[in-house]
C-alpha cells in the first residue's frame, strides 16, 4: 500500500475502536499478550480465600465477565462499574441475574455500609484503601491484580516518543506500603512482566485508541509518521513488541 491508501486505512480502524465489556476478539489472530503465562493465576489467588457464603464486591467488574466466570452465588455478589459504555451492559447483564450492580467512579465514597464485605475484590480497577478498609468485615480480604506503572510503555514510546507514564508510582511496593499504611496486613503477593506482540500495525491503531488512558491524544493523523514507522518494523522483522506489567497482591484487614 502507498501512504494515502494507509492513512485511510488506519483512519477506518480508528473510527471502528470501540469495545463492549473488555472483548479483544476484533484483533484476535493479530496481536499477543502473554497474560496467560503470569506466574500466578488472579481466579486461583481468589477461590483459595472465597467461601460460597461469603459477601463479595467486584469493583470496577468492566462488562461482569470475569465476575461471572466466578459462579459465586449472586444473592451475595455486589458489582461497581463507572466505564459509561459498559454501565448500561451491567445493569442489564448483571441486575437480571439479581447481582447487585451500582454505577460508580468516585472511589473515596462507595455507596456501601461499614464492615459489608467479606471479600473485595479488584482486576485491573481504580480503588482507595481507606474505603476498602471500611466496606470490608474484620478480617475481610482484598484480592487484586493491577496493571503496573510500564504497562505497554515501549509501544507508547512507538508512537508518542514524549508522552508521560499515565500512572507513574503505581507498582507492587508502592501500592504495599499505601494499603499497610491504610492498616491491612499482606498476605501475598507478586509482580511481572510478560511480552506484547503485534503483528499488524491497524491492530495497534484500534489498541492505542481502545487504551486511551495510556496513548494520551492518540490519533492516526498526529502520530502518522510514526505509525509509517511501525509499519517498515512489521515488514522488517514480522512484529513491534512491548511489555505488560501486572503485579497482585492479597490484603487482609
Amino acid at each position: 500500500m502507498n501512504t494515502s491508501e494507509l492513512l485511510n486505512k488506519w483512519k477506518q480502524e480508528e473510527e471502528k475502536a470501540k469495545i463492549i465489556g473488555w472483548d479483544f476478539s476484533y484483533i484476535e489472530g493479530k496481536f499477543n499478550s502473554d497474560e496467560d503465562s503470569l506466574p500466578w493465576n488472579y481466579e486461583a489467588v481468589i477461590k483459595r480465600y472465597m467461601r460460597d457464603n461469603h459477601r463479595i464486591l467486584d469493583i470496577d467488574t468492566g462488562g461482569g465477565e470475569f465476575l461471572l466466570s466466578l459462579e459465586h452465588p449472586y444473592h451475595l455478589t455486589s458489582a461497581t462499574e463507572g466505564y459509561p459504555p459498559n454501565v448500561e451492559l451491567c445493569r442489564n447483564k448483571l441486575g437480571s441475574l439479581g447481582i447487585d450492580f451500582h454505577e460508580m467512579s468516585d472511589y473515596s465514597k462507595m455507596p456501601f455500609a461499614d464492615s459489608g464485605f467479606d471479600v473485595v475484590i479488584n482486576r485491573h480497577g481504580s480503588y482507595d484503601a481507606n474505603e476498602i478498609y471500611r466496606i470490608l468485615k474484620p478480617n475481610g480480604l482484598f484480592v487484586t491484580q493491577q496493571v503496573g506503572e510500564d504497562n505497554d510503555h515501549e509501544l507508547v514510546e512507538m508512537l508518542l516518543p514524549d508522552c508521560e507514564k499515565s500512572f507513574s508510582g503505581h507498582n507492587l511496593k508502592s501500592q504495599i506500603e499505601l494499603f499497610e499504611k491504610a492498616g491491612f496486613t499482606i498476605l501475598e503477593q507478586g509482580e511481572a512482566y510478560r511480552p506484547i506482540t503485534f503483528y499488524d500495525t491497524a491492530a495497534l491503531v484500534w489498541f492505542a485508541k481502545i487504551i486511551e488512558w495510556e496513548f494520551v491524544d492518540f490519533s492516526v493523523d498526529r502520530c502518522f509518521a510514526k505509525l509509517l514507522e511501525v509499519e517498515k518494523e512489521i515488514a522488517k522483522n514480522g512484529f513491534v513488541c512491548g511489555n505488560i506489567h501486572r503485579f497482585y497482591f492479597v490484603a487482609k484487614k
